[in-house]
């Protein structure tokens, strides 16, 4: 990743945070100022859009397929969010989502229930060789 996100505290100097962003030049990254909230911006941002794609798959608005192809070619996305999902870890998107409900208090965090059935058989994505797609074989393959 080309990116880090640099969460200045609340008794964090200004030369501290200077000190990072250099740290984080020198290591050929892009710094970012985020402030301390839960997710900080890219998982904020990131995370509730993945979800709302499982809202999207279980309520049947869309295929695996579909969705996935319609937000690479209609957002210009390098891969689907079920993909991305996967590949991040569907038990590590619960995760955040639990962290952003229970820190915000705001239920638009709440986990999609197909991802916590997902979750509980233990369908993680990529790391267990199986999630939205089926990993066993060449290529991955839906599995709904």
């Amino acid at each position: 990743m080309a990116l880090v996100e640099i969460i200045p505290g609340l008794a964090t100097s200004s030369e501290t945070t200077a000190a990072m962003q250099g740290f984080a030049a020198r290591l050929g990254k892009t710094a970012i100022l985020a402030g301390d909230a839960p997710a900080f911006i890219v998982n904020r941002v990131l995370c509730p859009m993945l979800n709302e794609a499982i809202f999207a798959l279980g309520d049947g608005v869309g295929s695996v397929v579909d969705i996935d192809t319609g937000l690479k070619l209609g957002a210009n996305h390098p891969m689907g969010p079920l993909t991305l999902a996967d590949f991040v870890g569907l038990d590590t998107l619960l995760s955040i989502m639990k962290v952003m409900q229970d820190g915000t208090g705001d239920p638009k965090y709440r986990p999609a229930p197909l991802l916590v059935k997902y979750v509980e058989a233990g369908w993680y994505g990529r790391k267990s060789g199986r999630g939205f797609y089926d990993y066993t074989g060449a290529e991955p393959v839906p599995t709904r």
